[in-house]
């Protein structure tokens, strides 16, 4: 290694310049071969640092957001459930709401596709440069019973108060007591008008009073949460059973049952 190759590394590691010491010399042989400006040859150096910071960033807030799996908006059939409006959903890609501290509520029944939705537009919010937390409700007061446990309960609530965008997966598949019921209040007024949720539930709004055993903290979450918010309901059949109904297996299975 030349001593000019050793000042340039000592120059990228003092710069935090992680990316270059990897690419520079293919860079400058490129810009080289091709006689470039010297800002050109600069620009496309940055670039590349540029680039790979962006990949990483998204690479590392990915995982932090421990979706249970990654979708896309362009992997959703839209023409299988008709009572979407897509050009809402590509409206709330565009990511405003985010903006604007707003809450998305989808509701409708298993399998129709809320969690897809949710997870595609928390992908979205992570390309963008958000912060995205995702977790069901189940895992969420699992969470919060272990911190409470651990006496650090207010901590907990104030670390997913913190997420840009936090989606809450299952509201309603499971009764909350008065613990969850009262958690999620917290929860929910720590991030009114801070930041954005995402909630999916099975349960139609007018049936929230059957989740948290409570009608009147029903209505106070609602309340916070709708105050500044988006409500698509979806009216379909399961993405999940399809395909089982495309070759036949549903109505067999019927039919061996009913005889």
């Amino acid at each position: 290694m030349s001593l000019q190759s050793e000042r340039l590394l000592t120059h990228m590691q003092r710069l935090r310049l992680t990316h270059l010491p990897q690419c520079y010399s293919s860079i400058a042989e490129e810009a080289s071969s091709k006689n470039l400006p010297y800002l050109d040859f600069l620009e496309r150096l940055l670039e590349s640092e540029s680039q790979a910071k962006y990949d990483r960033n998204v690479k590392l807030k990915t995982q932090w957001a421990h979706f249970p799996y990654l979708k896309r908006l362009d992997q959703f059939d839209f023409s299988f459930q008709p009572s979407i409006d897509e050009k809402k959903i590509r409206e709330l890609a565009s990511l405003r709401f985010i903006e604007q501290k707003e809450n998305l509520v989808l509701l409708g029944p298993p399998g129709v596709g809320k969690t897809h939705l949710a997870i595609a537009l928390g992908v979205e919010a992570i390309l963008h440069g958000a912060s995205v937390y995702f977790i069901t409700m189940p895992d969420l007061i699992g969470q919060l019973i272990k911190a409470r446990d651990e006496n650090r309960l207010k901590e907990k609530i104030r670390l997913l108060a913190k997420p840009k965008l936090l989606i809450l997966d299952e509201i309603g598949y499971l009764g909350l007591d008065d613990f969850g019921a009262t958690c999620l209040f917290q929860l929910v007024s720590e991030r009114y008008e801070h930041g954005s949720m995402i909630l999916t539930s099975n349960k139609s709004y007018g049936d929230w009073g059957t989740i948290f055993s409570d009608n009147v903290i029903a209505s106070a979450i609602l309340d916070r949460l709708l105050h500044h918010s988006t409500t698509i309901n979806i009216k379909g059949e399961s993405y999940r059973l399809k395909d089982k109904k495309k070759a036949g297996v549903i109505a067999k299975t019927a039919i061996a049952a009913a005889t």
